[in-house]
Order: C-alpha cells, then sequence, then structure tokens
C-alpha cells in the first residue's frame, strides 16, 4: 500500500540506499513552469476548488515528486471524474477561462491567453478511467503554494504503460516509478487495475530487471511468481479470437492490422470501451497533429 503523504514524498525520489545527495535541493517542481503559466494553473485550482469540483494534480508536478526527475512542462495535467468533467469545464468558463471538449471520451482544454490546463478524465485509449479510486488513494502534497491531492503513483504507472507511440513512449517513466516505489506500491490493486492486460504491467516488470539487474530481488517475488503462473496458463489454454490490443498502446501503428489484415479493434467492444465513432475521432486526429 502507499504510505502515508509525507514518507512517500521524502522517500520516492531516493534511490534505494536512501542516499540523500542525489534528492532534489529544493521542492521539487517549483521551477517546472514560468511565473505566468504558474499564475493561470493556481488560478484553475482556485476556481475548480471554489466550485466544488474535486481534482487531482499530474503530470510533471506528480512524477517528479514521485521519483525525483524534474523536467519542464508546457502544460498542467489535472484529472477529474469522467462524471465531472462537465461540470469542470463550464466552472472554468464561467470564470473566464476558454474551453473545450476536446475529445469527448477523455480530454478537454480550458485556455488563459497562450497557456492552456488539460483537464483529464479518461485515457486516448479508453483503458483508465478516473473514477472514485483515483481519489481514494490520493496523496496529499504542496504544488504552486496550494495543498492537492496527487494522482496515485498506481494510476500513474497504469496509465502510462500504455503510451507507446512512435513519437512518444512512456516506458521510461514507467521504469522509474516502479524504482521509486517497488517497495510501496500497491501491487495487488494494480494487478487488479490491468484486469485482462495484465501482460502490459508483466512486460515493464521484466524490463525493469533488465535495466536494473542488480535489484530485480526489489520486486516482490509473489507478484512475479504470480505473473509466471498466469503467462503458463494462457500458453496451455485456446487462443482467442483475432483481435489485436496493439491500437490500445499505439493509435496508429497498429491501424493496418484492424483496417486491412481483419482483426478486430482492441479498443472496441466486448474488448475495450470506445465506441467505433469515439476510435475515428481520436484516429483523425493524427492528422492534426493532436
Amino acid at each position: 500500500m502507499i504510505p502515508e503523504t509525507e514518507q512517500l514524498l521524502s522517500a520516492a525520489a531516493l534511490p534505494p540506499d536512501g542516499d540523500r545527495r542525489t534528492a532534489p535541493r529544493r521542492p521539487p517542481g517549483e521551477d517546472l513552469s514560468t511565473p505566468d503559466e504558474r499564475d493561470t494553473y493556481r488560478r484553475v485550482l482556485d476556481v475548480l476548488h471554489d466550485g466544488g469540483v474535486e481534482l487531482l494534480v499530474g503530470g510533471a508536478y506528480a512524477f517528479t515528486r514521485y521519483t525525483g526527475i524534474e523536467r519542464s512542462t508546457k502544460d498542467f495535467d489535472i484529472f477529474v471524474r469522467s462524471t465531472e468533467i462537465d461540470r469542470a469545464l463550464d466552472t472554468l468558463a464561467a470564470a473566464g477561462f476558454r474551453t473545450e471538449l476536446t475529445f469527448p471520451h477523455w480530454l478537454g482544454k480550458a485556455f488563459w491567453g497562450d497557456t492552456f490546463v488539460d483537464v483529464i478524465f479518461n485515457s486516448g485509449n479508453g483503458v483508465t478511467p478516473i473514477d472514485d479510486e483515483w481519489f481514494t488513494h490520493a496523496p496529499s502534497a504542496e504544488v504552486l503554494g496550494t495543498t492537492v491531492k496527487l494522482m496515485p503513483a498506481e494510476e500513474m504507472l497504469w496509465s502510462k504503460s500504455f503510451v507507446m507511440e512512435r513519437e512518444r513512449y512512456d516506458g521510461a517513466d514507467v521504469i522509474h516509478l516502479i524504482r521509486a516505489g517497488a517497495a510501496t506500491l500497491d501491487w495487488d490493486r494494480l494487478v487488479r487495475r490491468y484486469g485482462d492486460r495484465w501482460r502490459v504491467l508483466f512486460t515493464n516488470l521484466v524490463l525493469f530487471g533488465f535495466i536494473y539487474p542488480g535489484e530485480r530481488t526489489r520486486l516482490p517475488r509473489g507478484l512475479m511468481e504470480g505473473m509466471i503462473a498466469r503467462l503458463q496458463s494462457e500458453l496451455e489454454s485456446a487462443p482467442p479470437e483475432k483481435v489485436c490490443n496493439g491500437t490500445v498502446v499505439s493509435r496508429q501503428q497498429y491501424l493496418i492490422d484492424v483496417q486491412e489484415w481483419g482483426y478486430a479493434d482492441g479498443r472496441i467492444p466486448p474488448h475495450g470501451n470506445m465506441t467505433a465513432e469515439q476510435v475515428a475521432h481520436w484516429t483523425a486526429a493524427i492528422d492534426d497533429g493532436k
């Protein structure tokens, strides 16, 4: 399980041996954006808080606190329940922001001048909807001088592990989250979150042992043995129907499979959660660079 918030935020950025010489020398996240951007981000937080919209902060602000890796950010990621997206955008619009529901199945945006905020309520593949459990396990932290809830490390790992595009691959982020939290992550919850897509988690666990061979034993033995047993069981069972789950990890690179080669799209029921219309909208945006 996730430990108490203070322990998480102070220890997650440390290497396994606890050497604090490599820890950030300032509160992580303070220099991830410009002063004007930070003013806009604070206003978003204040407006939604005053409007009674519960939110989580993610992106670089959360990732830095979990891993100790700092990087600049050109936007600000907040997460709201999938049932709250309309109210969140309406609240921001009433406060003077220009808003749009960029993709009706997962993403809205709020603009203030040249600065924008992503308002996320699912993932582009429809796999990781923001539900009550995100909030139940969210640790508190101070971001931009405001006390907020961060997206949990488990849900960050879960959602990032499905990003395997040619132009963006979040695998290193996943591995660094595992490195920082191997002893504290709620592995039972993660396995449950992945469900039938457990191979994506297993792939990253195997890769972790390759990247950090001296730290393989930091992963719970029971977790690895359970994954191996599950793999063995699948190898001995009848193969599933002709379906391509590649579209779940990359919206572009496996289109030929579902458009020309006769594979069922793993994003569409009964395999996934997206409608054919949502898939078409998400696919058309590739050419627009969105």
